[in-house]
């Protein structure tokens, strides 16, 4: 059996173990650097994994995220952000980790290999056509993770596979794979290291992408936030300050109008009547910027 790049000796690591913290240090960040430029190999395919959520989920489908182990972890880690940065509903990106809510808190490999718990995971999910299925495993074989994408592709789910080398099962059973050749770890096997930190930024793309296309950034700003605390309250004032050219303390009144909807609340900041916004946003799918347009 060929033995997986991330699980190799990386060439630079003999004696690693006695030389200075410094030079330790240097040679963990180098590698963390060049495992983000693997990443721009890939753009054309994250393009395509993005394009194919967003149109999942514009068409009241699922963006599901699929993991074990670190890969999990940083899966995880952008499933949760999607609701909080684009205010996309929780049951639309349902995640899957092996293991569970128990695995986060104690990390046990042995639910890495359990097809059962897949396949319970699977079903919970309820995944179907028109859904996508974003599977992570750094080695591409996974077998949780491989078991939970078999499935989807049985079930009509679009799987985008992210591993780190070509020719992996994951890959090649994905519709739009995504390789991210990042090589060896500075300890091997590790792939919470160099991987991950690939992993992560490739998710960040994809998910910024998505949230692009659904009409849920606009000129940089996250106008689909839902404003749940002092702080993203405070934010939100300050969005719609800045888009509509208004004073804050307008921003607070045209919020206030619209139920704390960032969107509708730039349109009634810059003259529309809340009814009017919500037409303008309904015409326009949900994009703010035909609807300001509309306002001109």
């Amino acid at each position: 059996m060929t033995t997986p790049a991330t699980e190799r000796r990386h060439p630079q690591t003999q004696g690693l173990q006695a030389l200075p913290g410094a030079a330790v240090l240097s040679l963990a960040l180098d590698s963390q650097i060049a495992a983000l430029s693997a990443v721009r190999p890939a753009l054309p395919a994250l393009e395509r994994a993005a394009l194919a959520a967003a149109q999942a989920l514009s068409s009241g489908g699922k963006l599901a995220y699929v993991g074990a182990g670190s890969s999990g972890l940083m899966a995880l880690a952008d499933c949760l952000e999607l609701s909080g940065t684009f205010g996309i509903a929780p049951d639309r990106t349902p995640m899957l980790f092996a293991g569970g809510a128990t695995a986060l808190l104690h990390m046990t490999g042995a639910v890495e290999d359990d097809l059962s718990l897949a396949g319970a995971d699977f079903s919970r999910a309820n995944l179907g056509a028109g859904d996508v299925a974003l599977c992570i495993s750094a080695s591409g074989s996974t077998p949780y993770t491989l078991a939970v994408a078999r499935l989807c592709k049985a079930a009509g789910t679009v799987v985008i596979g992210l591993a780190h080398a070509p020719g992996t099962p994951l890959l090649d059973l994905a519709d739009i794979p995504v390789c991210l050749e990042t090589g060896p770890e500075i300890v091997a096997g590790s792939t919470r290291l160099g991987a991950a930190t690939a992993q992560k930024a490739a998710l960040n793309l994809i998910s910024v992408l998505v949230g692009l296309r659904l009409g849920h950034v606009h000129d940089g700003f996250m106008v689909n936030l839902v404003a749940d605390n002092a702080k993203l309250v405070d934010r939100a004032a300050r969005i719609v300050a800045a888009l509509s050219g208004q004073p804050v303390a307008r921003a607070h009144e045209a919020l206030a109008a619209t139920s704390g909807a960032v969107k509708p609340a730039v349109l009634v900041a810059a003259g529309a009547a809340p009814a009017k916004a919500q037409s303008l946003l309904t015409d326009s799918g949900g994009h703010l910027g035909p609807a300001l347009e509309q306002l001109k």
